[in-house]
Formats: structure tokens, sequence, C-alpha cells
């Protein structure tokens, strides 16, 4: 009999959440995608040491910052994953540039210019970028220039719109960061996949998507339980962690499809211009605080790791 994650891979393409290789390895996920927290994961790794020294001594050659080399580094390990899965390698553009249009454009082809140096055409990368207002312009440019986007921290319709209107290539809807949130708001220790409010958020994103002819991908991310990625069987992507990866291969239930395109309602298309986003995210404290929070949380991960690499270069 198969496993659930054999048939979760027959209807959804199954993203690692992680840079661990190894972890890759063993799951053979299509994709995978990276954030500031996977990258410094992965600096602690053993099995990384040899990658890390190569980087920090090829900048400490070339006179780089620390920073310089975190940057570097970052590359240096999607460049390592692409030879590891078939498709795509998300990297994440720093998160203290969410506000930032330009500059947000400018380090994403500073990031897809090390690829090439690196031999990697820009077809197998994906760059992430917040989903702020500034996060999704940035995008809009960089997609009409070939460079796909991955757009992160997304907690609202009002995001996955403006993704949507800005051509974004994919958006990574954050599933569990959601349920975290309602779970401390209306005092629950767990919610069934049903009434689950990340669940149904994803759901809701990809309903409008498949009802509008939206080619946007929708990858449902940061999951707490493999209940979560089961009652989102179908979705287009679904990135998940080793642990939840090992969980959904050991598990040999029968896993329905619970998302098709087939099966879209036909929601009315909304008009989405900034003023109308900034107040859908205003009257949203979910969306506010999650997105304010993801935010701060990867550039504590980037500064820990100019940090770590800083120490490595004395």
């Amino acid at each position: 009999m198969q496993t659930v994650l054999e048939q979760l891979k027959q209807m959804t393409v199954v993203v690692a959440d992680t840079g661990n290789v190894e972890a890759i390895k063993t799951y053979s996920p299509v994709d995978c995608t990276t954030n500031p927290s996977l990258v410094l994961a992965a600096l602690r790794d053993p099995a990384a040491e040899e990658l890390v020294a190569r980087e920090i001594e090829a900048g400490a050659k070339t006179g780089r910052s620390p920073e310089g080399v975190v940057d570097g580094l970052t590359v240096a390990l999607g460049a390592e994953l692409t030879a590891l899965v078939p498709g795509r390698v998300s990297t994440e553009v720093d998160a203290r540039l969410s506000f930032d249009t330009q500059a947000s454009v400018d380090r994403a082809q500073e990031i897809i210019a090390d690829y090439a140096k690196r031999g990697i055409g820009s077809e197998r990368i994906l760059i992430k970028l917040a989903s702020t207002w500034e996060g999704i312009r940035a995008a809009e440019i960089l997609q009409s220039k070939g460079i796909d986007c991955n757009l992160t921290l997304l907690f609202s319709m009002a995001q996955a719109i403006a993704c949507a209107d800005a051509g974004a290539f994919l958006i990574s809807p954050f599933v569990g960061r959601i349920t975290d949130w309602y779970k401390k708001s209306e005092g629950r220790d767990s919610y069934s996949p049903e009434e689950d409010p990340g669940v149904q958020s994803v759901r809701r994103i990809y309903d409008y998507y498949r009802s509008n002819g939206i080619d946007t991908i929708v990858m449902g991310a940061s999951f707490r339980n493999i209940d979560q990625i089961k009652a989102l069987a179908g979705c287009d992507q679904l990135t998940i962690a080793p642990k939840l990866l090992d969980e959904l291969q050991n598990d040999q239930s029968v896993l329905p499809r619970v998302l098709s395109p087939a099966a879209a309602s036909g929601m009315t298309p909304v008009s989405m211009n900034e003023c109308v986003f900034r107040w859908e995210m205003n009257a949203d404290a979910m969306a506010t605080e999650k997105l304010a929070e993801g935010i701060r949380s990867f550039d504590a991960d980037h500064n820990e790791l100019i940090a770590l690499v800083a120490e490595r270069m004395r």
C-alpha cells in the first residue's frame, strides 16, 4: 500500500521546507524552499561545514564583509540544493528590505547574478519576498524581467489578491502561524482540520485563484501537524518540514483529494489597489501582526548569521 506521502505526491507538488542536504536526499522533493532560519540551521549542520568554510575563506580573500559572505553563503547553499532537486530553489531577499521596492529589486538581481556565476540559470530559482505592498511591487517588476518570485509571509486574502494582480509566480500562505494566532486569541488548544483557520485561509485563496483563472501557484507552508497537510491535499504545492515528511512517509492511510480546480465555487474577482490593500491589512489584526512578526524573525536570524560568520572570520 502506498504511503500518504506517495499519495500526496500524485496530486500535489511536494517541496522540502529545509536546507538540509540529507533530508532532501531522503524525501526526494521536486523543489526546496529556504529562509534565513533554515540557512542558519544549515550553517550549524556539520554536513555543511565544507561549504561554509569554503565561502568564508573566499570572502576573506576578496575582502568581503561578514554580511557579504552571508549573501554568498546563502546562494552557495542554494546552488548545492539545485543539484538535489529537479525543480526550483527559493532564495530570500533580506527581510530588512521588505518596505523598499527598488532595494528589493536590486538585491534580487544580485542573487540571480551570483547564481549565474555558479552556472545556475534563473529558471532554477525563485526569488522570495515578503508580501508587503512594497515586496509585491518588487515582484511585479521582477516578473516583468523574467525573474519568477515566491511571495512569502502571506496571511490574508488581500495579500493573495495583490500578489495575483502583480503576476507573482507563486505565493506561500502560512497555515500554522495563522492557526497559532487564533489559538492564542480564542483560547483554543486545537482545531479539527475542517475548522482550522490556517487551513480555511489556504482553501479560500485556492478557490479564489481557480475561480478566476489565476495562474499563480498556491503553496501552503508552515504546518504544525500532518492533519493540516492532509486537509489541503490537491493544493498546487505544499512545503513541508522533514519531521512531518517523515510522519507522512510512515502513514499508510488512504488520502482523499480535497482541493481541485474542477471544484472551484466561482468566487467573484475583487479589485485591489494600495488603499484597499492597506485598509484590509489594517482591519486584519492577525495578518498585520504575523507579517510584522515574521519580518522581525527573519531579520533576527539574518543578523545572527552575520554575527556567526563575523566570529568565524576573525
